[in-house]
């Protein structure tokens, strides 16, 4: 197995982490003062999520997704538990406080029903694609969570959830006639949703993200501040800890949701392709694993950890640039928070893991 150790993912994670750590250093820079907080914490929970990776490549990937329901229920107890305890931040019940560490409950919670999914599928063979009744399972598996996630109010970790589902769903394969019923179903629940289940600030996010110039002092001014910060940085950008958005602080949450655009600002047009080749290799790679899984279960498990990512990924990016409204999804080990990162670098090892498994063993060994 050590002989099929995936050094590639591992170098991608180690370059999109040290960027990370570097962004980070710049975004919370104190001038005479140097490294925050912040930064020094982030760095703990890098180095943890490295010992994750190593702990959780070294384990059969079948073992931990038939575990998988055990997390999924530890993980709909502490959601239930933060809305019923816990006092609210900002208006969201998310968090947790363990003492040494704010727990998120809602970031695990991808994880855990990417093991259940898995497990699901893969004990579910039907050769000529799913039908509704197939689905009722899975379903239930997401509604739970996604519920309780969306009571928090945390809107943007709910829909990840879903779309993780809907991606796992399509890559098992759909019968034609399921996938029209589920679509039509999905555009009248869209409508519905519209009208009834989403609060006035979260309509305003995306009526901002379409005109976001009606209410620049208000709630357009992330977006645009945002789209100052990744155009200023130009060709080469503004060089290292001279990104004038970030530290004169017009770009809010420069740390967490708006991560990459002090990145495109202090680093410009060629130091943000550069990290985005590395995150679309990466992804890439996640994929390669998941087409060549050795069963069906280890194919589940990496597409559904590359998609946990890849979504991310796309969703934080686009509503930096103002190709979507801000819904706080962070952009994976990349931007601030420890249950974000450690949840990803737990997905990373899981991919390792298939990775490592996925080739017959040597004449040596056996």
């Amino acid at each position: 197995m050590l002989q099929h150790f995936d050094w590639v993912m591992l170098l991608m994670v180690l370059l999109v982490g040290a960027m990370a750590l570097i962004n980070l250093y710049s975004s919370t820079h104190i001038p005479d003062r140097g490294a925050s907080s912040i930064f020094y914490k982030q760095l703990l929970f890098f180095g943890t999520g490295l010992v994750i990776v190593l702990v959780v490549l070294t384990q059969e990937y079948q073992k931990i997704a038939k575990m998988g329901y055990v997390l999924y229920g530890i993980i709909l107890v502490l959601l239930v538990y933060t809305l019923l305890f816990v006092n609210p931040i900002a208006g969201s019940q998310r968090w947790i406080d363990l003492g040494f560490f704010n727990l998120q409950p809602s970031e695990p919670t991808k994880l855990a029903l990417i093991l259940v999914l898995a497990s699901c599928y893969a004990n579910l063979d039907v050769p000529n694609g799913y039908r509704l009744r197939d689905l009722i399972k899975p379903g239930i598996l997401i509604l739970c969570p996604f519920v309780l996630i969306a009571k928090q109010p945390d809107l943007g970790t709910a829909l990840i959830c879903a779309i993780i589902f809907v991606s796992l769903t399509l890559y098992v394969r759909l019968r034609w006639s399921t996938l029209a019923i589920l679509s039509t179903t999905a555009l009248g629940c869209t409508f519905v949703g519209w009208k009834f289940l989403l609060k006035e600030y979260q309509r305003k996010r995306i009526e901002t993200f379409l005109n976001p110039e009606a209410d620049i002092m208000n709630h357009g001014y992330q977006i645009m501040q945002s789209k100052i910060a990744v155009g200023s940085g130009n060709i080469f950008g503004k060089g290292f800890l001279e990104g004038t958005q970030g530290h004169l602080q017009f770009l809010p949450e420069r740390h967490t949701d708006f991560a990459f655009a002090v990145w495109a600002e202090e680093w410009g047009f060629a130091g943000s392709v550069f990290f985005l080749s590395c995150y679309f290799f990466m992804i890439v790679w996640g994929i390669n694993v998941a087409l060549s899984a050795k069963d069906k279960c280890g194919s589940i498990l990496a597409f559904g950890c590359t998609m946990l990512i890849f979504w991310q990924a796309v969703i934080n990016l686009c509503m930096i640039m103002g190709f979507l409204p801000v819904v706080g999804v962070p952009l994976p080990i990349f931007s601030y928070g420890g249950s974000s990162l450690l949840t990803n670098m737990a997905a990373i090892g899981l991919i390792m893991s298939v990775r490592m498994r996925s080739f017959p063993p040597s004449p040596a060994s056996s």
